[in-house]
């Protein structure tokens, strides 16, 4: 047997979670598909599947082999693509790792307008607020926001993602009010990325005068998500990306902290690990992002003024 079409069964098979859906998108029968993934177990000399009458999963060298034959064959089919020898849709599995503060309506709605144009790409999404490393983990894709990008990676800037301090009316209330100059924010609790260093950062004042960025934990944490969370607890304020608070500052959920002092949005960039032969999912994945991220709008007004906010916290407090 042809040991590349059994290389592309077993993909499939893993991709279409049974024989019969591998069968029917190579246009093979379910028994030949199962005689290409045998042969190539024989030759390797390991179990890829686990079989039962209902389900098939993978050993752990089946992951192994999955993860690295996968790569190899996309390579093949970009090579391809790039001297024309052929012109097939985009398709296979995208690895993507990406921050937690994705995890929103606005890119769930992208993930899902993507799918709709390009139906033969299963994006596997993980959401993770470290940098993991592309061809040791597997990834093909990363998201990453940052104002530095590694100069080891293909960066291809997607969109400028701005960072404000917020925190609920309440906590700021029974804090004493809202802060007027970054020194104030010491009386104030904070929750902290533990991924991350903010003292480097700073704010720009009126005048263009900078500040130096100085918060008093009350808490770190790895999880944006679980960020959120605790500031909605009164548990302090946070340092949080506009795509995560948006609309709570919309609604007057959140009040926005020192809006007058502005920090240097950060950039979110696709990297991945070389432009030579890319595949047409991550092409198109790369591409779709760019065309429906392409800059973030700005802040929606908050209800009330400042003014009214602190007005209203002193009230709370008296």
């Amino acid at each position: 047997m042809d040991r590349m079409t059994s290389l592309r069964v077993f993909r499939e098979v893993v991709e279409a979670g049974s024989f019969v859906g591998a069968a029917e998108r190579l246009g093979l029968s379910p028994p030949m598909a199962s005689k290409h993934v045998a042969q190539l177990e024989k030759s390797l000399g390991a179990r890829l599947l686990h079989r039962s009458s209902r389900h098939l999963s993978l050993t752990e060298a089946g992951t192994a082999w999955y993860e690295q034959s996968r790569r190899a064959l996309d390579l093949l089919d970009a090579a391809e693509a790039a001297i024309g020898q052929t012109h097939d849709t985009p398709r296979g599995q995208l690895k993507v790792s990406a921050p937690v503060w994705c995890a929103t309506p606005r890119f769930a709605r992208v993930l899902a307008d993507y799918r709709n144009k390009y139906p033969e790409v299963l994006v596997d999404m993980h959401l993770e607020n470290r940098k993991v490393d592309l061809a040791a983990d597997g990834y093909d894709l990363a998201l990453r926001a940052t104002q530095e990008p590694s100069p080891a990676l293909i960066a291809r800037p997607l969109c400028r993602v701005p960072f404000y301090l917020a925190g609920t009316p309440a906590y700021i209330a029974r804090m004493g009010g809202l802060p007027a100059v970054p020194a104030d924010l010491a009386r104030l609790g904070a929750i902290v990325p533990s991924y991350v260093n903010l003292e480097n950062l700073s704010l720009k004042g009126p005048g263009g005068r900078k500040f130096a960025l100085r918060l008093a934990p009350a808490m770190r944490s790895d999880d944006t998500t679980l960020t959120l969370h605790a500031v909605h607890a009164d548990m302090g304020i946070a340092f949080m990306p506009l795509w995560l608070i948006d609309e709570d500052i919309a609604q007057g959920r959140l009040l926005r902290l020192l809006p007058e002092f502005e920090s240097t949005p950060v950039t979110l960039f696709a990297v991945y690990t070389s432009r030579q032969y890319m595949s047409p999912k991550l092409r198109t994945f790369i591409d779709f992002l760019s065309e429906r991220l392409g800059s973030v709008s700005a802040l929606p007004p908050q209800r009330g003024s400042a003014k009214r906010a602190t007005a209203d916290s002193k009230d709370i407090v008296k």
